[in-house]
């Protein structure tokens, strides 16, 4: 049984050799359907593992209070755009002051500018760094990490100190070649000195993290004066288990401070890290499924050009077979040649894809700075799918083959 499975792997590999433009040509059809689902896969598992790095630093046991914007809800027969109003400074303090849940801790922010020009020395950056008004809970709250200096104190937020913390990528142009822990920087003409640096957060969707300056809140607010300023409260629960009660009690608490009636709706949203995770990778779903579309309608066509060229196959090697059939082949050993040779059609095609796809996400994936994971899941689902069609095309040509009349088929010209 080896000796005849080996003797129809070679055979199958004469057949193609013989062939070779037309295997060639069926080879990159299928592995363009493959490519297709690999590559696509590809990307989605990078943007997933890209998202999920980013906020699964802020844990499970997060949540913002913030405004929702621009909400549309039914409202009768016709829809009603509401535009929930800013969250401002007295009542951001007000919601902290009157906020005491058991095991949480609330800090204060709002982004003063996102396009704020630094300078040391002689040097200046670019006008792209985002200046955020933050307190001493800011850091942990965020799940973000100090790499090197320290972090906000309650001195220095209660006495207006003119310190900061600096993003990583300070470390690299504006700060390079020295110590940045106690230079001096200036932002609006203010001095602050560095007392910390973030550790490095990379991009999402080409949005450098590191490109931004904490200082206190209260000296934020009198260099950056903007009207309608939106602040936002982060809280964070020690414990997971009361993250729920807690998220209750604050919206209850925000409630109190807007002064809402019972029967109005909240006009601020409340939105939990772990949700923000699960909506965002929700979307990616809808990509996982168009790469799956895209794929089967492709590998669909392959299945067809694969079917075809086995016919063919088939028809030219009609005399052969009646050849092989007289000196004694059975029809299973006829129908096992033609669909090995189907088999390694199918798998080449499915190799060939998963390359050229691992090749093309990987590509993507660095260009938009995704982080770039192997798609295992990907790639076993490629072998599948190219055996699939490997199968389903190579049924009907062997069982052709293997119902030939030898005499018929000797006849054949």
């Amino acid at each position: 049984m080896l000796k005849l499975f080996k003797e129809n792997i070679r055979i199958a590999f004469g057949s193609i050799r013989t062939q070779l433009l037309r295997t060639v040509l069926t080879v990159l059809i299928i592995a363009i359907g493959i490519t297709a689902l690999v590559s696509i896969l590809t990307v989605v598992s990078a943007l997933e593992n890209t998202i999920s790095s980013d906020f699964a630093s802020m844990g499970a046991n997060t949540f913002n209070i913030n405004q929702y914007e621009n909400t549309t809800r039914n409202r009768g027969s016709g829809e009603r755009e509401i535009i929930n109003p800013i969250i401002s400074y007295p009542e951001a303090v007000a919601f902290k002051n009157k906020y005491k849940y058991p095991f949480t801790e609330t800090s204060l922010s709002f982004t003063a500018t996102t396009a704020a020009e630094v300078k040391y020395e002689s040097s200046k950056t670019d006008p792209e760094n985002t200046v955020v008004g933050v307190d001493e809970f800011f850091v942990t709250n965020s799940g973000l990490e100090i790499s090197s200096g320290r972090n906000f104190t309650g001195f220095d937020i209660d006495n207006n100190a003119y310190v900061c913390i600096v993003g990583s990528d300070f470390e690299k142009e504006l700060l390079k070649d020295v110590n940045p822990i106690d230079k001096i920087i200036s932002i609006r003409g203010a001095k602050f000195k560095v007392i910390g640096v973030l550790k490095e957060k990379g991009s999402t969707f080409g949005n450098s993290q590191d490109l931004r300056i904490l200082i206190p809140i209260q000296v934020a607010r009198s260099l950056f004066t903007a009207p309608n300023i939106n602040y936002t409260m982060s809280v964070m629960v020690s414990k997971k288990e009361f993250l729920d009660k807690a998220i209750d009690n604050a919206t209850s608490t925000m409630r109190r401070v807007r002064k809402l009636s019972p029967v109005k709706d909240n006009n601020f949203g409340v939105v939990r890290s772990d949700d923000l995770i699960n909506k965002i990778l929700g979307i990616t779903q809808y990509l996982g499924l168009a790469s799956w579309l895209i794929g089967i309608i492709t590998v669909l066509g392959s299945s067809i050009a694969l079917m075809n060229i086995m016919i063919v196959s088939v028809t030219e090697r009609t005399r052969e077979i009646g050849v092989r059939k007289a000196l004694g082949a059975k029809k299973t050993t006829i129908a096992f040649q033609f669909f090995i040779e189907t088999l390694l059609i199918g798998q080449l095609g499915g190799l060939v894809g998963i390359i050229f796809g691992i090749l093309i996400g990987f590509g993507i994936a660095t260009a938009m700075s995704f982080d770039f994971v192997i798609p295992w899941g990907a790639i076993m689902s490629a072998f599948i799918t190219s055996f699939i069609v490997a199968i389903v095309s190579g049924l009907y040509p062997a069982v052709k083959a293997a119902k030939l009349d030898p005499i018929e088929a000797l006849r054949y010209e």
